[in-house]
């Protein structure tokens, strides 16, 4: 279990919240009503809320599948990364691609999820070539279809 620690920045804002037992994601909330435009329109949405994740971790926002599938709306910058070092307010970039019906976000409506991940450090380490594989340089849609 990793321990998040969380502030709410308005006494009403909500606290992320699991839907069900094992999900991966835990659920954001509005905190501020905001209509988004059909047709690509799109607004930044606050939650209310700032965590402070361990470092090694990082959050990654990520679109609610049932917005997506029922009103074409998703987030923009998916996922949208947390650093552990990030202790401002989470917000979340929505966008609509309906290109007939507007979408109204109301406050405390779910707008997205929250997983919260392990991440190694790195170092790069220069090379003059890398190591053959069986892909190679193939690149996007080199398996087919």
């Amino acid at each position: 279990m990793v321990e998040v620690r969380i502030v709410r920045l308005h006494q009403d804002s909500k606290i992320p919240t699991c839907a069900k037992a094992g999900d991966a994601g835990v659920d954001l909330y509005a905190y501020k009503s905001a209509l988004i435009k059909k047709n690509l329109g799109r607004q930044v949405v606050p939650t209310g809320i700032a965590i402070e994740l361990p470092e090694g971790y990082a959050g990654f926002v990520q679109p609610r599948s049932g917005l997506a599938a029922r009103y074409g709306v998703t987030c923009l910058n998916s996922p949208g990364l947390i650093d552990s070092s990030y202790r401002g307010e989470i917000k979340v970039i929505l966008i609509n691609l309906d290109p007939f019906h507007d979408y109204m976000v109301h406050k405390g409506d779910r707008i997205a999820q929250l997983v919260i991940k392990a991440v190694e450090k790195v170092e790069f380490i220069e090379v003059d070539q890398l190591s053959k594989s069986d892909r190679g340089i193939l690149g996007f849609g080199h398996s087919g279809r």
